[in-house]
């Protein structure tokens, strides 16, 4: 049995089990039939569907969002604000429930001294919803955005380097954020006139809801543990008080943990009862049931480094590579979008 561990790291003090992670050597799957959509991007970041089914997809040291149809890519909108360094840039993108009236796109950056969210109609310049969402040096930007089911949009921030703030209620650092689509608070959010929705994140990489309306995050881990977590309105995550697995009741436990450098889950969708995680340092796609049970690697090494994965209006499953990110090594083509019918 594994012991509890308490020791002093930077801040607090750290309780969780040094036990193997939940998923350790998932048995390889078949991808199915596997094309490129469209090559030569450059870091693509963020990827949602317009009600046309063609694809706005951002890059992050660019600033570009492109629009992808038919097999070719073209630039739509930029993004001048946008200040990359390390992992920051321009990084989530969100399409408005009711584009087809408002025609609202939303897109999260990082701006000089900010990260922030902001709307635009393509080919017009963007307005800020939610600015001082506390910006990393170079990491923990966090970026992921999307709608949900109750027409609120969320986000999934990072602690910017500082580790408290994950734990600090009147801080956007290290929560996911749930707000109106003018970056209110939304109606019924845990603490009234409040964005947080949960806390005690480490960064926050994908966000996707099952049919159900459950939420589900993607997070990335320090030295021990990347998690998948089914997130509850107010739930408390542990980090920095707790990575993985914890004894404490107060701190909710993932579904499923990887070893850091087996996973580094960055995108997520959920299609049916199964989640699926496009992972950079891992390079491969996860696929587990949305119970923590049942993993399975798909595309292992056969792509490098995957930023995200999000579900087409057709059924397939669209992949975004990070060969170009500065971590990774490219190949002739790099970076991509794929598509596979799971």
């Amino acid at each position: 049995m594994a012991a509890v561990v308490g020791a002093v790291v930077g801040v607090g003090v750290w309780r969780g089990w040094f036990a193997d992670p939940s998923v350790s050597d998932a048995p390889r799957a078949r991808a199915g039939a596997v094309e490129t959509v469209v090559g030569d991007l450059a870091a693509p970041w963020g990827l949602a569907f317009l009600p046309d089914s063609s694809a706005l997809v951002t890059e992050r040291d660019s600033g570009r969002i492109l629009q992808v149809s038919g097999g070719t890519a073209r630039e739509v909108a930029r993004i001048d604000e946008a200040a990359p360094a390390g992992e920051g840039g321009l990084l989530g993108i969100a399409v408005s429930p009711d584009y087809a009236r408002d025609r609202w796109v939303y897109v999260y950056y990082t701006a000089e001294r900010d990260n922030r969210i902001a709307r635009l109609r393509l080919g017009e310049r963007p307005e800020p919803v939610l600015t001082g969402i506390p910006r990393g040096s170079r990491t923990h930007n966090g970026g992921r955005i999307a709608f949900g089911p109750d027409g609120m949009l969320y986000a999934g921030t990072g602690d910017a380097g500082e580790r408290d703030a994950a734990q600090d209620r009147g801080s956007l650092a290290g929560k996911i954020l749930r707000m109106t689509p003018d970056g209110q608070p939304a109606p019924g959010n845990p603490d009234e006139g409040s964005l947080v929705y949960s806390l005690g994140h480490r960064n926050v990489q994908g966000i996707a809801w099952d049919a159900r309306g459950t939420l589900f995050a993607a997070e990335f881990g320090q030295n021990h543990y990347d998690e998948l977590n089914r997130i509850s309105p107010g739930g408390n995550y542990g980090w920095p008080l707790v990575e993985g697995p914890s004894d404490d009741s107060r701190y909710v436990t993932p579904l499923a943990t990887w070893a850091t450098d087996e996973a580094s889950p960055s995108g997520l969708a959920v299609v049916g009862d199964q989640a699926w995680l496009a992972c950079l340092r891992g390079q491969r796609l996860y696929r587990i049931g949305t119970d923590g049970t049942g993993p399975e690697a798909l595309l292992s090494g056969e792509y490098g480094r995957l930023r995200h994965v999000a579900a087409a209006p057709d059924g397939s499953l669209w992949v975004l590579t990070s060969n170009r990110d500065g971590r990774g090594s490219p190949d002739e083509g790099d970076d991509r979008i794929l598509r596979l019918v799971p």
